[in-house]
């Protein structure tokens, strides 16, 4: 019988156990070590697998595996590192030692190739130049005191060298001791062969204590090839860590349950866990249990997709009405025995129709402030509902090493995974205990810009980027495609409409009840046409931009290309008329707003030069800018955008948004100012391209009252009608690292007040703690609006009131009679309402309850019948 060793591995993501500095930092060092053990592999315990164990991180993942007991580097290429996350070297002057037995699988490389310890680590200048003490980032960025030996056989530390050489034909065992003096170390490395006699010895003295604090890893550097080769480098076992210098915590692992996500609609639960890649030699099975009675309960069993590592669960008819702890279990099969693995949340329950319900919203997460935990940590004082996060939850420069865009599908699936469970680090702590939405955008597809077409495989024969996303499609794999989708959205509700597109990608455009509000998701990039494919050539369309300075845009507005497509439109129109569920109000989620709110140099081409162009000063308004032709936006196409907004305001819809990296409120205007809804685009998490709007204005031009020249009533440069509210450009802060804080990061919090029937919009600097400095959002939030604000039109005249005797806050649906096309639908606040009309007509209306099917209709109704009521009886 197999012994069961319980292993929590539970780390709340906002957790740093730093590389303790100063006063402070040695007395929790002293507490720690009291509780530390020597490191110890165990890789041998281990079967093979794709993953290297929950203590350490591997740079990458998929250059680094388990075989026979031993982890390998499969590729020759530079800085393929691993790190020990539960042990670091702290800064007190105390002595230790590091060995590992070692292979050389290269033997063609040179004496700039090398492997080895990596001491000291820490990330110091990557991706940003400030140094955030975390093992998170160190572990992913973290450079390091190299020591070990070269390719050629020559023992070094750090740039200094031995003269002689051993021989690498078989594995030999190096050992680093470190010997505190006064004021610095001595360093001692020596190698010997599987007998223990020794090879070499290579001594170092007056080491800073600067440069043997923080993390410590295993490397392997082969940079000497003229292209990464996919020859293995190196093979590592035996590792062990020990002294009074290190310290450690035993819950800074992660894996192999990493975090979960799920959604909860019309009492069906769906929940993903995402794995790391176990081995494959048998099926895993993952549990999902509740906490009752002081017990865990087994609800459900289910196994692992091989390609994406998520686990799946569903619950048809979830029972529970008050909040249940779950948590997830893996049992996976060592040598000797079988350890248990737990993930730990909690299924809220539903907070019901009445009340406030409080989102967090998020988007655009670029590396640079990872772990990012000032965020985790803020976000958790506003105490939120729910979390949506609505694209580009990372973006391809994560984590370093670039991206991998073979095809070859297994390592581009471990590229891609790398980069979602660093955004899981950094967040998972956010929706552990609350529902969630994903949506992922082009950048979480290893897209800058997609136009999806429908699915269609993008042409890649001449390389990848803005050349194939000018075809059309998508440029990675179908099947990668549909893995991405897989562990950002197979929580999501059912599909309205779940009919794969070509390449038999899958779609996840739904719609979300929960707590009365109806959220309608949307995929703003899959059915979209490509520019290039529906303009004349003469518009020179390069990655999305029009180059031709004397091409008229908006003289093409009738022109053939889609933007949410047709099956979105059938889902919208039904969703606007549904107000089951109990639902109060609407909101629309998607990736991009439904117009162009940024600006560009007059005569720029593109939006390259953004990353460039220098950060105002506070109070400073940049001249010369102009809306910019970007067809990433949705304000293209524009008649594919009027026909989406005509439907959405039938309901009253707010629109929440991501993409731009540009927090903005705008209301939308279709054929005035002002005739349509709100959209609120979100704050970048971390934001590469400082997208700004500092429109030229005349002398014409009418701010809104107290607010910047740069609000008021604009056209894109699609002639789509826009009021701008309030907009957070990038402005200096005097904040380091300027690339995070100078550039507009944070996020959103949105409370829907269904009592009130009104959404009160927040935007975030992510360094402001709310409960210390309540009123320090950006300029121009919070903004304030009722339900009714969402749909501009004015009306022309009223019909008959209507009085549903009987009933709650019934539903009204206003019909055009002779069309019977649907005018608009709400739940009405009361018993009472007059429904208003914006032409001249006969109209039919709906009354009731939806969820009661009880229904009463009334036919020809005209505005002359303004002044009389009808009474509705419902019993």
């Amino acid at each position: 019988m197999d012994r069961k060793e319980s292993i929590k591995t539970m780390l709340l993501g906002s957790m740093s156990i730093p590389f303790l500095k100063g006063n402070s930092g040695k007395a929790n060092a002293k507490k720690i070590q009291k509780q530390a053990d020597p490191m110890s592999s165990r890789w041998y315990e281990w079967p093979d697998m794709n993953w290297i164990g929950p203590e350490y991180w591997a740079n990458r993942l998929q250059d680094w595996r388990i075989s026979n007991g031993k982890v390998e580097c499969v590729i020759s290429g530079a800085n393929r590192n691993m790190q020990c996350l539960t042990h670091q070297l702290d800064d007190q002057f105390q002595d230790f030692s590091t060995s590992v037995d070692a292979e050389l699988l290269n033997q063609t490389g040179s004496g700039n190739d090398y492997i080895g310890f990596r001491l000291g680590v820490k990330a110091k200048n990557k991706p940003c130049p400030v140094t955030f003490i975390d093992y998170r980032r160190a572990a992913v960025y973290g450079e390091g005191l190299n020591a070990g030996v070269t390719a050629d056989g020559r023992l070094f530390i750090g740039e200094n060298k031995s003269n002689e050489t051993i021989n690498l034909n078989t594995p030999v065992r190096l050992e680093i001791k470190g010997k505190a003096t006064a004021r610095s170390y001595t360093l001692v490395l020596s190698a010997t062969d599987n007998n223990g006699r020794n090879l070499g010895n290579y001594t170092v003295n007056d080491v800073d204590s600067e440069e043997l604090t923080g993390n410590i890893g295993l490397v392997s550097h082969f940079p000497s090839g003229e292209n990464e080769s996919l020859t293995a480098s190196a093979r590592f076992s035996d590792w062990m860590l020990s002294g009074a210098k290190v310290v450690s915590n035993a819950g800074q692992v992660y894996g192999p349950i990493l975090f979960a996500q799920y959604t909860m609609n019309r009492k069906v639960v769906k929940l993903t866990a995402q794995l790391t890649p176990i081995s494959t030699d048998s099926d895993h099975k993952v549990s999902l249990q509740v906490r009752e009675n002081g017990q865990w309960n087994t609800l459900q069993s289910t196994t692992v997709h091989p390609l994406a590592r998520t686990a799946q669960f569903r619950f048809e008819n979830w029972q529970y009405t008050e909040d249940m702890p779950y948590r997830l279990t893996l049992e996976l099969a060592l040598s000797d025995r079988t350890k248990e693995y737990y993930y730990e949340g909690t299924i809220t329950a539903d907070p019901g129709p009445e009340g406030q319900l409080k989102a967090a919203i998020f988007s655009c997460n670029q590396e640079h402030g990872f772990p990012d935990s000032e965020v985790a940590q803020n976000v958790a004082k506003h105490r939120p509902q729910m979390a949506l996060f609505l694209g580009d939850q990372f973006y391809e420069a994560f984590g370093g090493f670039g991206v991998d865009r073979s095809h070859n599908l297994e390592k581009s699936t471990l590229d891609y995974l790398r980069k979602w469970y660093m955004f899981g680090w950094s967040y998972r702590d956010i929706f552990r205990h609350v529902p969630s939405v994903f949506i992922p955008d082009d950048h979480d597809v290893f897209h800058g810009n997609i136009w999806g077409m429908g699915g269609k495989a993008a042409d890649v024969s001449n390389g990848f980027g803005g050349v194939a996303h000018d075809t059309g499609g998508y440029q990675m794999l179908a099947e990668w495609v549909k893995m991405v989708e897989r562990t950002q959205t197979s929580h999501l509700p059912d599909p309205y409409d779940p009919t794969p597109v070509k390449q038999g990608i899958g779609v996840y455009y739904t719609d979300w009840n929960y707590a009365g509000i109806s959220f309608a998701i949307l995929e703003d990039r899959k059915f979209k046409t490509a520019p290039s494919q529906a303009l004349p050539k003469e518009a020179k369309v390069d990655n999305g931009f029009i180059t031709n300075p004397d091409f008229n845009i908006t003289q093409h507005y009738d022109i053939e290309a889609e933007l949410l497509g047709e099956r979105q439109h059938k889902f919208l129109e039904d969703w606007v008329s549904d107000w089951s569920e109990g639902a109060q109000m609407k909101v629309v989620l998607s990736q991009s707003p439904l117009c162009g709110p940024h600006t560009l140099p007059k005569g720029e081409a593109s939006d390259n030069i953004v990353p460039q162009r220098p950060i105002p000063e506070r109070g400073e308004y940049p001249e010369g800018d102009y809306p910019a032709l970007d067809m990433d936006t949705n304000g293209w196409p524009a008649k594919g955008r009027n026909e989406a907004l005509r439907i959405i305001r039938k309901a009253s819809a707010l629109h929440i948004v991501g993409d731009q990296h540009l927090a903005s409120m705008i209301q939308y205007g279709i054929d005035e100012y002002g005739d349509a809804g709100y959209v609120y685009t979100l704050p970048a998490l971390n934001n590469t391209w400082p997208r700004r709007w500092w429109p030229t204005v005349n002398k014409d031009h009418k701010a809104l009252p107290g607010r910047p020249k740069y609000t008021g009533n604009f056209r894109d440069a699609f002639d789509n009608r826009m009021t701008i509210i309030s907009v957070a450009n990038p402005v200096k802060t005097n904040r380091v690292p300027e690339i995070i804080y100078d550039r507009a990061t944070g996020y959103g919090i949105v409370y829907f007040d269904k009592d009130n029937r009104s959404v009160r919009m927040e935007c975030w600097p992510r360094y402001v703690d709310p409960l210390t400095n309540p009123e320090a959002q950006y300029e121009g939030w919070p903004f304030q609006l009722e339900q009714k604000d969402n749909d501009g039109r004015q009306p022309l005249g009223y019909l008959p009131e209507f009085d549903a005797n009987g009933l709650k806050d019934p539903v009204i649906q206003v019909y055009k009679q002779d069309t019977g096309l649907l005018e608009y639908a709400l739940r009405i606040k009361g018993q009472s309402f007059r429904p208003h009309v914006f032409e001249a007509g006969v109209y039919k209306v709906r009354i009731g309850d939806p969820d009661l099917k009880q229904w009463q209709e009334y036919d020809n109704l005209t505005i002359d019948q303004e002044n009389s009521l009808i009474s509705c009886r419902f019993t």
